[in-house]
């Protein structure tokens, strides 16, 4: 996650459309992707994405708000677990069965605490309410805590979430929108924009050095 920086969230999704959306997305350059746990079928579509594409692409499970429902996405085959928010037990497990962690925080307190309970990395979420320049905020008294931003992140300001010092980003609806007819058409711009999104940030790097 560290290396592709970019985390599709596919949220609403038919369950018929997944496998087209991540074909997209893969052809795109973006190789990780998270499917809600509130999607129907979830599990057996996490199962499908990764006996499709293998390594070549990430998946995983988000909107996770129980151990219960964590655990059963890592059986499905999650490689992560994503989370709105800071829930101790659920963090607990997924360290448990060997996955990534990444709950949802918003203050430094919260923040903190997740990291604390041993998240990996810290979605900080809604991000598009206190725009980029809130990373650099958090990292004056953090600065050893990943931030990764979801929520509001789009073509327009994912730079500067970088320059201000992400780690990585979730990327929802500027990407993948599923409230449109999942058409060739809508897989084709599904596709544009994650080439755009990379390109975007291909050279985040020379942020991180700076």
């Amino acid at each position: 996650m560290l290396n592709h920086k970019l985390v599709a969230v596919v949220r609403g999704a038919a369950g018929e459309d997944v496998l087209s959306i991540a074909r997209a997305l893969n052809e795109g350059g973006i190789h990780i992707m998270e499917i809600t746990a509130d999607t129907p079928g979830c599990n057996d579509l996490i199962r499908q994405v990764s006996d499709e594409f293998g390594e070549e692409m990430v998946v995983g499970a988000g909107t996770v708000l129980d151990p219960e429902t964590a655990k059963a996405a890592i059986t499905a085959g999650a490689d992560f677990i994503f989370s709105p928010t800071v829930d101790k037990e659920t963090i607990r497990i997924t360290k448990r069965y060997g996955v990534v962690s990444i709950p949802g925080a918003m203050t430094p307190t919260e923040i903190l605490t997740a990291y604390e309970q041993g998240a990996d990395l810290i979605k900080v979420f809604p991000a598009g309410v206190m725009g980029p320049g809130y990373m650099k905020d958090v990292h004056g008294p953090l600065p050893h805590i990943p931030l990764m931003p979801t929520g509001g992140v789009n073509l327009s300001n994912v730079r500067e979430y970088f320059a201000k010092g992400a780690v990585a980003a979730g990327l929802g609806s500027a990407l993948v929108n599923t409230n449109q007819t999942i058409d060739n058409e809508a897989l084709k711009d599904i596709t544009m924009k994650a080439q755009q999104f990379v390109e975007a940030i291909k050279d985040v790097e020379s942020y991180e050095n700076n």
